[in-house]
Protein backbone atom coordinates (compact mmCIF):
# COMPACT_ATOMS: atom_id res chain seq x y z
CA UNK A 1 0.00 0.00 0.00
CA UNK A 2 1.15 3.44 -1.26
CA UNK A 3 1.50 5.88 1.14
CA UNK A 4 -0.64 9.28 1.39
CA UNK A 5 1.06 12.47 1.20
CA UNK A 6 0.45 14.57 3.75
CA UNK A 7 -0.72 18.43 3.57
CA UNK A 8 1.58 20.17 1.87
CA UNK A 9 4.34 22.19 4.07
CA UNK A 10 4.89 25.57 4.25
CA UNK A 11 8.01 25.22 2.19
CA UNK A 12 5.63 24.08 -1.00
CA UNK A 13 4.62 27.70 -1.37
CA UNK A 14 6.13 30.53 -2.73
CA UNK A 15 4.23 33.49 0.05
CA UNK A 16 6.27 36.80 -0.06
CA UNK A 17 6.29 38.24 3.41
CA UNK A 18 3.42 40.73 2.63
CA UNK A 19 0.94 38.21 1.33
CA UNK A 20 2.23 36.06 4.92
CA UNK A 21 1.56 39.25 7.09
CA UNK A 22 -1.42 40.19 5.88
CA UNK A 23 -2.92 36.64 6.00
CA UNK A 24 -1.97 36.03 9.59
CA UNK A 25 -2.94 39.37 10.35
CA UNK A 26 -6.52 38.64 9.45
CA UNK A 27 -6.36 35.62 11.75
CA UNK A 28 -5.38 37.11 14.42
CA UNK A 29 -7.87 40.16 14.09
CA UNK A 30 -10.61 37.31 13.75
CA UNK A 31 -9.61 36.18 16.81
CA UNK A 32 -9.31 39.50 18.41
CA UNK A 33 -12.93 39.70 17.39
CA UNK A 34 -13.84 36.42 18.56
CA UNK A 35 -13.15 37.47 22.18
CA UNK A 36 -14.37 40.49 21.89
CA UNK A 37 -17.97 38.92 21.35
CA UNK A 38 -17.72 37.85 25.49
CA UNK A 39 -18.09 41.65 25.94
CA UNK A 40 -20.51 41.89 23.36
CA UNK A 41 -22.66 39.43 24.68
CA UNK A 42 -22.16 40.23 27.73
CA UNK A 43 -23.76 43.97 27.29
CA UNK A 44 -26.77 42.06 25.57
CA UNK A 45 -27.49 39.77 28.05
CA UNK A 46 -27.53 42.55 30.84
CA UNK A 47 -29.52 44.90 28.71
CA UNK A 48 -32.11 41.65 28.96
CA UNK A 49 -32.01 41.32 32.32
CA UNK A 50 -33.46 44.61 33.29
CA UNK A 51 -32.24 47.99 34.76
CA UNK A 52 -30.38 47.26 37.73
CA UNK A 53 -28.21 44.26 35.43
CA UNK A 54 -27.71 47.31 32.85
CA UNK A 55 -26.25 49.78 35.07
CA UNK A 56 -24.25 47.00 36.77
CA UNK A 57 -22.33 46.32 33.23
CA UNK A 58 -22.65 49.86 31.86
CA UNK A 59 -20.00 50.59 35.55
CA UNK A 60 -18.34 47.48 34.52
CA UNK A 61 -17.90 48.07 30.94
CA UNK A 62 -16.80 51.87 30.78
CA UNK A 63 -13.83 51.46 32.48
CA UNK A 64 -10.45 52.50 31.31
CA UNK A 65 -8.57 49.29 30.62
CA UNK A 66 -12.03 48.15 28.59
CA UNK A 67 -12.01 51.02 26.45
CA UNK A 68 -8.54 50.82 25.62
CA UNK A 69 -9.57 46.86 24.80
CA UNK A 70 -12.42 48.84 22.73
CA UNK A 71 -9.85 50.62 20.54
CA UNK A 72 -8.16 47.35 19.70
CA UNK A 73 -11.01 45.43 18.78
CA UNK A 74 -11.91 48.70 15.96
CA UNK A 75 -8.46 48.34 15.06
CA UNK A 76 -9.11 44.68 14.49
CA UNK A 77 -12.54 45.34 13.17
CA UNK A 78 -11.15 47.74 10.37
CA UNK A 79 -8.44 45.42 9.15
CA UNK A 80 -10.52 42.11 9.20
CA UNK A 81 -13.63 43.67 7.51
CA UNK A 82 -11.10 44.96 4.47
CA UNK A 83 -8.96 42.12 4.28
CA UNK A 84 -12.32 39.73 4.10
CA UNK A 85 -12.95 41.79 1.02
CA UNK A 86 -9.90 40.88 -0.34
CA UNK A 87 -10.23 37.52 0.47
CA UNK A 88 -13.90 36.94 -1.54
CA UNK A 89 -12.35 38.98 -4.26
CA UNK A 90 -9.68 36.27 -3.89
CA UNK A 91 -12.03 33.70 -4.21
CA UNK A 92 -13.37 34.80 -7.66
CA UNK A 93 -10.24 34.20 -8.94
CA UNK A 94 -9.19 38.09 -9.18
CA UNK A 95 -6.35 39.67 -7.85
CA UNK A 96 -3.93 36.68 -7.54
CA UNK A 97 -1.14 37.94 -9.29
CA UNK A 98 2.00 39.13 -7.75
CA UNK A 99 1.08 42.75 -8.71
CA UNK A 100 -1.92 43.00 -7.82
CA UNK A 101 -1.58 41.19 -4.29
CA UNK A 102 0.80 43.80 -3.54
CA UNK A 103 -1.83 46.46 -4.22
CA UNK A 104 -4.57 44.94 -2.54
CA UNK A 105 -2.32 44.43 0.55
CA UNK A 106 -1.72 48.18 0.40
CA UNK A 107 -5.32 49.10 -0.24
CA UNK A 108 -6.57 46.78 2.72
CA UNK A 109 -3.88 48.66 4.72
CA UNK A 110 -4.78 52.23 3.61
CA UNK A 111 -8.49 51.51 3.73
CA UNK A 112 -8.59 50.04 7.19
CA UNK A 113 -6.15 52.34 9.15
CA UNK A 114 -8.88 55.25 7.50
CA UNK A 115 -11.86 53.29 8.64
CA UNK A 116 -9.94 52.87 12.09
CA UNK A 117 -9.22 56.63 12.74
CA UNK A 118 -13.10 57.57 11.51
CA UNK A 119 -14.55 55.00 14.23
CA UNK A 120 -12.32 56.46 17.08
CA UNK A 121 -13.28 59.74 16.22
CA UNK A 122 -16.93 58.81 16.01
CA UNK A 123 -16.68 57.28 18.92
CA UNK A 124 -15.00 60.28 20.70
CA UNK A 125 -16.80 62.78 19.39
CA UNK A 126 -20.18 62.19 17.81
CA UNK A 127 -21.11 58.86 19.09
CA UNK A 128 -20.04 58.99 22.47
CA UNK A 129 -22.03 61.39 23.98
CA UNK A 130 -24.94 60.59 25.67
CA UNK A 131 -28.55 61.66 24.43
Amino acid sequence: MTERPLSPHLSVYRMSRYTLLTSILNRATGLALSAGLILLVYWLVAIASGPAAYRAARAVLSRGELKAVYVILLAAFSYHFFAGIRHLIWDTGHGLERTQSQRSAALVAIASILLFIGLVWWALHAGGRAP
